[in-house]
């Protein structure tokens, strides 16, 4: 039986994290998590690297916002900003919750993040993509990466560039903070 989810390090993956729900850097204002660490589900585990691989080819990495996001973070997000177009209703789960999406963006050689029109989480027409009131660079880079998230096999959620996650993630089941040995929600 594969377990429910696998950890994704820059060792592990060759990606770059910085976990924002795990700083004050986020639209709440306050950590939501307890402790930075990255986890998907095996299938999406499995296809994050592939989008590795091909971003690579390109002389890119690709940098991790967020991933698995236990169901007691979603509520947090959700009771703090019940947006349905950016996020998902915890009644129904996320597919965060469900270790089965990533958010993301690309970054050069150096490590500096592609323009892509937006901040990461900017709850604004601007972040969808097709926005057309971006840079022309912004559009492209934003094109360049649903092309390397595609081709590896990944959906799109077309209200936010820099999130993907599997076709079939409803598959998959929702899970709260017990999921891991060590969770990511503080302690109540």
């Amino acid at each position: 039986m594969k377990p429910p989810l696998i950890e994704i390090t820059p060792e592990s993956h060759g990606v770059e994290l910085e976990l924002l729900y795990a700083t004050a850097q986020n639209f709440t204002g306050k950590p939501v998590y307890a402790r930075a660490a990255c986890y998907l589900n095996p299938d999406a585990g499995k296809l994050l690297g592939r989008a590795v691989e091909l971003a690579a080819a390109q002389g890119l990495r690709l940098k991790i916002f967020d991933a698995w996001r236990p169901s007691e973070a979603q509520w947090v997000l959700w009771n703090h900003t019940p947006d349905p177009d950016f996020l998902a209703d915890p009644r129904r789960g996320s597919p965060h919750s469900r270790g089965a999406a990533v958010d993301l963006t690309l970054v050069d050689e150096a490590g500096a993040e592609l323009e892509m029109g937006t901040t990461f989480d900017a709850f604004t027409p601007l972040s969808h993509h097709g926005a057309g009131e971006i840079s022309a660079q912004a559009q492209r880079n934003r094109f360049l990466l649903l092309g390397l998230m595609s081709v590896a096999g990944w959906d799109f959620y077309s209200k936010e560039w820099w999130h993907y996650q599997l076709f079939n993630s409803r598959d998959h089941p929702v899970l709260e903070d017990a999921a891991l040995p060590e969770g990511l929600m503080p302690e109540s």
